[in-house]
């Protein structure tokens, strides 16, 4: 346990100004940026940017905003949370993808999904009701694209390829990973493709998604492929006390939770969701001391490999960067003392 990674995620996700306005897009990305470097600084090993086609998030390109990042930093692992692939071309995926891999020296990861929303699928010209054909077959010719050598593959989601190869080549090949949200298929479907299994933890405890794990290894064991690495995200935010931490993402997170709703269909918030949504669910919400609690409880339930903090609440930006140096600072500490 004394190996495993912590990292950061962020969606992009737009932050308030003083006045509760949004902040402008451009900002937010230079502010992610920021956040970046500084995570470098500290020592953590991965930052991942998700990729989003809608107002109420910044970043539709992550891997603009990963070469960016790369470019001022010297260590930290750069990935996507998540590469919407259903959406994109696998080779448009993998080339971009493997110039990151150049610029950074080695330092590029994919995590591959459907994606959280589905903005994408209309704005590329995708039918939803081919949501799972997609990313089935998209997934197939991203695996083997990775190999870096001649690809043959037919399919009806694109043009098949005969013999064909993909620049530029890498030094070390792409560590990729399938972003999962609790789909027992999408484990299985992982383990076939040898890829690693992100987690997205988003809600309820975390013992619930041990099952997966075991489904993750079993499945790997059964069809012969190596094992590959485990790694969880979830929401959070840090601030010096548990009151301030509560004070500054409560208000957010309702709002989030009710926008959700009406576009999903999910029921309102109920009184006292938020604060069991941290004292018993996902939510890692709260002083130092108070979330490396909980981000060990969690490590010593769950096999993992890595534990990223997705650490862009709809705040003021000040909570955010406060939030990543805290996170490097204290917790991360703090937690590699309770697990060792």
């Amino acid at each position: 346990m004394t190996n495993i990674e912590f990292g950061l995620d962020t969606f992009g996700g737009v932050t308030i100004d003083a006045q509760g306005k949004p902040v402008a897009h451009p900002r937010v990305i230079r502010d992610l940026v920021s956040d970046a470097v500084t995570a470098d600084e500290l020592g953590l090993d991965f930052f991942a940017v998700g990729e989003h086609h809608r107002p109420d998030y910044a970043v539709s390109s992550p891997e603009m905003v990963l070469a960016a990042i790369a470019g001022q930093t010297e260590r930290i692992r750069l990935g996507s949370a998540v590469t919407v692939l259903s959406s994109d071309d696998p080779v448009r995926v993998y080339e971009r993808f493997a110039t990151l891999d150049a610029v950074s020296k080695g330092r590029a990861e994919i995590v591959a999904g459907r994606g959280s929303f589905i903005e994408s699928f209309p704005l590329f010209g995708y039918d939803l009701q081919d949501y799972e054909v997609l990313f089935e077959e998209k997934l197939e010719l991203l695996a083997a694209l990775l190999k870096e050598e001649p690809v043959t593959w037919s399919g009806t989601t694109r043009a098949g390829l005969t013999e064909q190869r993909v620049f530029p080549t890498t030094e070390g090949g792409i560590k990729t990973w399938v972003g999962v949200g609790g789909s027992p298929e999408s484990v299985v479907r992982t383990a076939r493709h040898g890829f690693g299994l992100f987690l997205a933890i988003i809600g309820g405890p975390a013992a619930r998604f041990a099952p997966y794990i075991d489904l993750f290894e079993r499945s790997q064991d059964e069809l012969g492929t190596p094992r590959k690495p485990v790694a969880v995200h979830s929401p959070g935010l840090i601030a010096e006390t548990d009151e301030a931490a509560r004070e500054i993402v409560r208000p957010g997170w309702i709002k989030m939770r009710q926008q959700m709703g009406r576009e999903r269909g999910w029921p309102p918030p109920q009184v006292g969701d938020f604060e069991r949504e941290i004292e018993q669910g996902a939510l890692y919400v709260g002083s130092p001391e108070t979330v490396a609690k909980k981000i060990a409880e969690t490590l010593k339930t769950l096999r993992v490999d890595r534990f990223d903090l997705k650490y862009d609440q709809p705040v003021p930006h000040e909570a955010q960067q406060r939030t990543v140096e805290l996170y490097g600072e204290k917790v991360v500490p703090m937690v590699k003392d309770m697990l060792a």
